[in-house]
This record gives structure tokens, sequence and C-alpha cells, in this order.
């Protein structure tokens, strides 16, 4: 497999980049149930050309220019191979103490090199910041909106108690830019909370006092103001357009 992949990355640009292949072009190239009996490794590695190449996107090719390539350079295939050999479950620091410390150091160089200040890193005096590694953008900009919303609810019900959780929900409210990445939409829908999206200049930059204007119409209206998602175009860490940083305002603060 290791031989398998160095060739592959050898040779991409000799392959299609987009696969000619019609959805369900599948069914007929593997049994529609699960053998009783294993196979021979020779016999499944095969099915590697036969199977599945048809049927890749070759992100990582250079003739790829419908998105960015990403997430497989030459060390991190190395790191991975020895992450799945490990079998390197971080979910606790008990768990893997090696993999939670090394997250929490590498997130703090990540931090300092685009200059974020020590509230947002781990530090070992009064700071609560500190990153942590999510497996997409997508999935680090839900968390965010989730996170702000959990701390938004449990401010509002000690300003303010006797409502349900559900009804302070629905009065919440997150912002973004016009121009923002469409994982920020999905994030508002599933966590069930208005997303109130700002227009943004001739340079395509969200406004501080565009931001600041709608906030206030909100609070009139008697909603609770709670996220703001900061995207921002970047060619030096990433093409794509992606989630720098993630701030919750209320009124309750």
């Amino acid at each position: 497999m290791v031989d398998y992949i160095a060739d592959y990355l050898e040779n991409i640009r000799d392959r299609r980049v987009f696969p000619n292949v019609k959805p369900g072009y599948m069914r007929n190239l593997i049994p529609d149930s699960a053998p009783v009996d294993g196979e021979d490794w020779d016999k499944i590695f095969v099915d590697i050309e036969r199977v599945i190449m048809p049927g890749v996107t070759h992100w990582q090719s250079p003739h790829m220019h419908a998105y960015f390539p990403a997430l497989n350079s030459f060390p991190s295939l190395l790191g991975d191979m020895l992450a799945d050999a490990i079998n390197c479950l971080g979910f606790t620091w008990a768990s893997s103490p090696a993999c939670t410390e090394l997250e929490t150091i590498v997130m703090n160089w990540l931090g300092k090199m685009i200059g974020l200040p020590d509230e947002f890193l781990h530090t070992s005096g009064t700071s609560k910041g500190g990153g942590v590694i999510q497996t997409t953008a997508s999935e680090a900009t839900l968390v965010g909106l989730l996170a702000g919303r959990t701390v938004a609810i449990k401010r509002y019900h000690e300003k303010t108690p006797g409502l349900q959780d559900a009804e302070i929900n629905a009065r919440l409210v997150a912002y973004c830019s016009d121009q923002a990445h469409s994982s920020v939409e999905k994030a508002a829908l599933i966590g069930l909370v208005r997303m109130r999206y700002i227009e943004s200049d001739e340079n395509l930059s969200q406004r501080g006092a565009q931001l600041t204007e709608a906030i206030e119409n909100d609070i009139r209206e008697g909603l609770i103001p709670f996220w703001v998602s900061l995207s921002k175009l970047s060619t030096s860490l990433d093409p794509h357009n992606y989630i720098l940083s993630m701030a919750s305002y209320s009124p309750l603060h």
C-alpha cells in the first residue's frame, strides 16, 4: 500500500482529474451484500484501481483548479500512518497524554503565528482561551457557534431566570458577512438560530459600523445577539474562505 500511494502521487498528473462516471457506477462492481468469507489481500488490492479510482476526484492533481489542494502533505501522510498504528484517541488527557499535549502546544504555535493575543492561547495563567483541532473547517464553524449558543443561554438564565432553553434559543441572533463561507449558514441551520448577513463594502470586507447597527436594531427588537463570525481570505494559510476567529457578543456582558 505504501508503494501504491507513492506511485499514485508520483503519477497523479496523468490521471483524469474529475471521474468520468455516473451516479451508481459502483453498484455493479461489488456485491450488494457483505461477503461471508474474507477475500485474499491481492484480490482486494486489485479493487483499488478497478472499483475505487474510477470514482475518485483527484484533489491533489496539479490540474485540479476547482478546489485547493490540502490535507495530505508528505509529513502528514507519515503522521497519519503512525497515528493509525498507535490508534491515537485524544478525547481526554488520560486517553492519550502525548496527543493532548502536542495538540495544545501546536495550537499555541498557530495562534502566535497569526498574532492572536494571549487570551486566545493555552496559558498557565487565568486565560480560558486555547484552540482545539477539528476535522474540517465546517465542523469548526459549527462547534464555535454551538459553544457560543451554550454560553449565551447560560448567561441569560443567570440574568433573567424563568425562560426555557428553547425560548431563549428562539431569540438568539448570529452575524456574518454576506461573503462568508457556506459553512456559516449551515451551522446556523443546525443550531436553530437566526443568521444576520452583514453587507460587505467595496473591498468585500465586513465593517464594524454595519455590524454595530444590526446588533443595536436586534436588541431593540428584543432579540439576543450572541455570536459573530469573522471570516477572511488568506493565501498564506489557505486560499479557502476559512473561519479566523469566533467572538460571542451579548448585551448581557
